[in-house]
């Protein structure tokens, strides 16, 4: 019988097990330790309305404050874990406090991969990952100041939309041949490419920087690259991905590789230490391979998975990941994992704003892109969970409803 449950980290996955494990009936000592200073909260604002001032950090909360007092949750804010002791099943804090767990779940999250070229640290240049990151990122985007984002990926350009709404000059330099390559097919891509340049982002691709210039007074003054470009900068974003924060659980022996390896039920490989969100390694029965996803709605499930076995409700994780993305009035929604699709149908014309990309492979529908077609994201969860095999002809047919076309 469970009696302590320690939640290593303080963001979707932890809050949605706290949630989980209190509605499902735990009743014991429940204590989450995040190494920033505020209460839980949403990240993907940050690249949009909290960046754009529109927002405030009340209105990030997953939950109120109220809400941990009254589930009995104690919340150690601004605190680190050092040391997970797995003999004596007991974590180390940063202030020397220890704490004791029956089950110690790790949400440690993602960090932002660092861009390795020389001048990197200088003052103006950042990565968006905090609240943190987001205010200083937004003292430097005055009407005018020229803002260079090195990375073509989902923050770059939700950080790129946002700072053209407050009147900032953008470069983006990507070093692939189109912008979210790793994510969506090129006419996604390509769609994408000219609203940026329609609303004034210059985006450069197959450019690889160098290095980071500094003025006399040592921050950023332009970014350098492998072509001989000089793309003069008042400010810079680094956005080439994130990677597990996994240290915590390799420095305890955990089974590590891509972040903390997990089985189905989100267990490590220690039977008394569970994972989950972007810093779990998880293997996936649809897709028959490993994965490591890096989404809120990934968080939201597998914090609910892990709350569920740590309770004795065997539950395997096996959900149909999805991933959002918002940049001026596309909304791209993208249901499965497409990698590794041998054939493409798009579902409408994407000179209109509204179609659907469709990823198959062998016939079988596994993954799709929904730009503004909310219906088509909604059918694609239920089509690619049921392995639908789809009639080529009526899935390119937009007016053939998607949830009919098999």
């Amino acid at each position: 019988m469970l009696e302590n449950i320690v939640i290593v980290g303080a963001g979707q996955a932890a809050v949605q097990a706290i949630d989980t494990l209190r509605r499902r009936g735990f009743t014991g000592s429940l204590t989450v330790v995040g190494d920033e200073p505020w209460l839980p909260y949403q990240r993907p604002p940050l690249s949009k309305k909290y960046l754009a001032g529109e927002a405030g950090r009340e209105r990030l909360l997953l939950r109120p404050q109220q809400f941990y007092g009254q589930h009995s949750v104690e919340v150690r804010s601004g605190r680190r874990v050092e040391e997970i002791s797995r003999r004596e099943q007991r974590v180390r804090l940063d202030d020397g406090s220890t704490l004791a767990y029956d089950a110690l779940l790790l949400a440690t999250g993602a960090r932002p991969r660092p861009l390795e070229v020389p001048g990197a640290n200088l003052e103006g240049v950042h990565a968006l990952r905090t609240l943190a990151d987001a205010d200083r990122i937004r003292a430097g985007l005055s009407a005018g100041a020229r803002l260079v984002i090195v990375g073509g990926g989902y923050v770059g350009l939700e950080v790129a939309a946002t700072a053209r709404h407050l009147g900032v000059t953008v470069t983006v330099l990507e070093m692939a041949d189109r912008v979210m390559g790793r994510v969506t097919c090129p006419a996604v891509s390509a769609l994408y490419e000219a609203e940026h340049a329609r609303h004034g982002v210059s985006i450069l691709r197959n450019i690889r920087v160098r290095a980071l210039a500094a003025r006399n007074d040592g921050r950023v003054r332009a970014v350098l690259t492998e072509d001989g470009g000089e793309h003069p900068a008042d400010i810079v974003l680094i956005g080439v991905g994130v990677l597990p924060v996994a240290e915590l659980a390799a420095a305890a022996g955990l089974a590590c590789d891509n972040g903390v390896v997990v089985d189905e039920y989100c267990r490590t490989s220690d039977p008394a230490i569970y994972a989950a969100g972007d810093c779990a390694n998880h293997p996936s029965p649809h897709y028959g391979r490993r994965l490591r996803l890096e989404s809120v709605d990934n968080a939201f499930e597998q914090g609910t998975s892990a709350a569920l076995n740590l309770l004795g409700m065997t539950t395997a994780h096996d959900k149909v990941p999805w991933f959002w993305s918002d940049q001026y009035d596309l909304k791209l929604v993208i249901v499965g994992i497409g990698q590794g699709y041998d054939s493409l149908v798009l579902r409408g014309d994407p000179a209109s704003r509204a179609f659907s990309a469709c990823y198959l492979r062998a016939g079988e529908l596994i993954a799709l892109d929904s730009i503004n077609t909310p219906k088509d994201q909604m059918a694609a969860r239920r089509l690619i969970a049921a392995r639908a095999r789809p009639d080529p002809d009526r899935l390119a047919d937009p007016g053939s409803a998607l949830k009919d076309v098999c």
